[in-house]
């Protein structure tokens, strides 16, 4: 217990030769240490880029109502009949062959 204390002792010991060395380099260059604020600076788009950006997002939306075709209604994937017929006779052979093997 009596360890810890020190060790605590010690550390906030270090934490304010830390804050005096800081404040010591702020005098010396003349403005503050950054803090994260200052350092993570948002980038903004022009408002040119941001024109672009809508126009050709309401051409997007536009061409879409104008085919009619939305995402949800459009098929995906899927068999043809032939591809279908395909698989089962790849399906058939494969179990024939395993009927045979095990006989």
């Amino acid at each position: 217990m009596d360890t810890s204390l020190q060790r605590l002792e010690e550390a906030l010991s270090i934490r304010r030769q830390i804050g005096n060395l800081e404040k010591r380099l702020a005098s010396i260059l003349e403005s503050s240490v950054p803090n994260r604020r200052t350092l993570s600076v948002r980038r903004t788009m022009s408002a040119a880029t941001r024109a672009k950006l809508s126009a050709a997002a309401k051409a997007r939306w536009a061409e879409r109502k104008r085919t009619g075709v939305s995402a949800s209604t459009r098929k995906k994937g899927g068999l043809t009949p032939a591809g279908r017929k395909r698989l089962s006779q790849l399906m058939k052979a494969r179990w024939a062959a395993r009927k045979k093997a095990s006989r």
